[in-house]
């Protein structure tokens, strides 16, 4: 791209051929249309009437589902202000697991609000500047709302599952969800250094299509997507003594090659022999008075000779088992994951009440309960429908995340709108009181707000403007604060009482991510696209072999 430098006639080539070059508002509108876009998307989906998404992929595989963080993550976004957005839905997914349609909803409104400012000659630094003011106030105000709640109450912490749940398609058993997931997370917190850590990754989520979703359970312990290794082992063990092997009960082949010559039958069936007396005396350890196991899980192979001796010994084995599995059974039944079978010792051994074969849909998998105090435990989905199970699994993946959420920081926030009225009216005092553009900003930050009020109203089919009003006015009485959209009605109603009620820790990284992407944003004055590569066939016909040799 030429671009005339001011000191001489000649044109100076700064840009390669073919770059693009956008700047100044044109630039920014498009960045914020493109944003704006990806807001439109997801905002239908907000809220317990919200509507869902078919998403089609390249190979033709189909997703349906209303989770937010689902719906940006399947969609291929090509513009980069809207992967800004798609960006940050991720990270909060992963941070706190809930919110993200709410954050690209206010990212959307934020940029709106801004795109309406620049057009009135505010400058974006300006805008970014009261944003972030805003934030920081916002941030206060949050905290100033907070209710703090016992970590432990599970009527709390089903309310906060409901909420993230409630209008999913799983709506009809959020109810008995809601309960597996709360004992999951409980079962699955300790405290560190005075601290309270719910780790989801020691809940084990496994799918099986088949039967309704109230065949949906929670298991004290883990199932193995493995069946018993030998027809002849038992299928089910009571009062298991359970063994982790992350060893192979096998003849181990020799790092180097290596060659044997035999000249007389007896000398292989001698090397055969030392062969079984290995494979025997390993099983002979593990089934010793000392360790006394009845399950045996290995994490590499197991020869058919130890097979044999292992069924013939009435031990249940399962071979080929996944780490993270592996790692789930050492904290649901006590026991230790051991490298060397020589090292065996007694308290390396774990329990369970049983361990047991069963048939489930079509694959068969082996289940360890009864552990005594777990700290991995299992939640099995089922489902009549494939994507039935499908958005099951999204569903108890957002209820566990909130659950946890509360867990580690015990303060709930009003949902429906509610608090984001209510910091939406504070600002606007505040606003008064910095003066000058900033104020314009800040202004637009809280009109930002209610747009999570007015989606939900809107999605409730209600008309917005009618019921944002009402709520502006009961926010100015006393217990106002606890008023916000009923999802179902699409009319103000005490939502406390409802118990419609979110995490503290999502509601502040919902703010803080849509002001940050909203920021990033508005600042951009100028996008310059390199130009695309491409390849471009050879025109000249390929060299025969003939021509190569006489060439070279």
């Amino acid at each position: 791209m030429a671009i005339a430098s001011p000191s001489a006639v000649v044109p100076v080539l700064i840009l390669k051929e073919g770059s693009q070059r956008t700047t100044g508002f044109e630039a920014l509108r498009a960045n914020v249309a493109a944003a704006r876009a990806i807001a439109e998307t997801v905002k239908t989906s907000l809220g317990p009437r919200g509507m869902d998404k078919m998403l089609v992929d390249s190979i033709g595989d189909i997703t349906i589902t209303n989770d937010g963080a689902t719906i940006l993550n399947e969609i291929e976004v090509q513009h980069p202000a809207a992967k800004l957005l798609v960006q940050i839905s991720k990270t909060l997914d992963d941070e706190v697991g809930d919110g993200t349609t709410s954050a690209v909803v206010i990212a959307g409104e934020l940029l709106r609000e801004g795109e309406a400012l620049i057009e009135k000659n505010v400058h974006p630094t300006l805008i970014v500047t009261g944003y972030k003011k805003a934030l920081s106030r916002a941030k206060e105000l949050l905290e100033k709302y907070a209710i703090n709640v016992n970590p432990y109450d599970d009527e709390i912490l089903k309310k906060v599952c409901l909420t993230a749940i409630h209008g999913k398609a799983v709506g009809s058993v959020r109810d008995y969800l809601a309960e597996i997931c709360v004992k999951a997370v409980k079962q699955v917190t300790e405290e560190r250094d005075g601290r309270r850590i719910a780790d989801l990754d020691r809940i084990q989520i496994i799918k099986k299509q088949g039967g309704s979703l109230y065949d949906t359970k929670l298991i004290n312990g883990i199932v193995i997507d493995k069946e018993v290794v030998h027809p002849g082992m038992p299928k089910r063990i009571e009062n298991a003594r359970i063994v982790l092997l992350d060893a192979p009960l096998e003849i181990e082949k020799p790092e180097i090659d290596a060659e044997i010559r035999i000249t007389d039958p007896a000398q292989l069936k001698a090397f055969l022999g030392e062969e079984e007396k290995i494979l025997r005396n390993m099983i002979e350890k593990i089934k010793s008075p000392e360790i006394n196991a009845n399950v045996v899980f290995c994490q590499k192979g197991i020869d058919d000779i130890a097979q044999h001796y292992l069924a013939k010994s009435g031990i249940l084995a399962v071979r080929r088992v996944k780490k993270s599995d592996m790692e789930k059974l050492a904290l649901a039944t006590g026991a230790k994951i051991v490298s060397n079978i020589e090292d065996l010792t007694s308290s390396d051994v774990g329990e369970a009440k049983l361990v047991e074969e069963r048939k489930v849909g079509e694959d068969k998998m082996v289940f360890v309960e009864g552990c005594k105090n777990p700290k991995a435990v299992s939640i099995l989905i089922r489902g009549g429908l494939e994507r039935l199970v499908d958005e099951a699994e999204r569903s108890i993946i957002d209820g566990l995340s909130v659950v946890s959420d509360v867990i580690e920081d015990p303060r709930i926030c009003i949902g429906g709108g509610a608090i984001e009225i209510e910091i939406a009216k504070e600002l606007r005092d505040f606003a008064k009181t910095i003066g000058g553009r900033e104020q314009l900003a800040i202004e637009s930050f809280a009109t930002a707000l209610e747009g999570i009020p007015r989606v939900l109203a809107e999605n409730a089919g209600v008309d917005p403007i009618d019921v944002l009003a009402e709520l502006r006015a009961i926010h100015t009485k006393p217990d106002g604060k606890y008023y916000g959209i009923n999802g179902l009605t699409g009319k103000p109603a005490n939502l406390y009482e409802l118990g419609i009620v979110e995490p503290f820790n999502v509601k502040l990284q919902v703010l803080t991510g849509a002001t940050e992407a909203a920021s990033t944003i508005l600042r951009i004055d100028e996008i310059v696209a390199a130009s695309k590569i491409s390849k471009e066939p050879s025109t000249k016909p390929p060299k025969s072999e003939e021509e190569e040799k006489s060439s070279d």
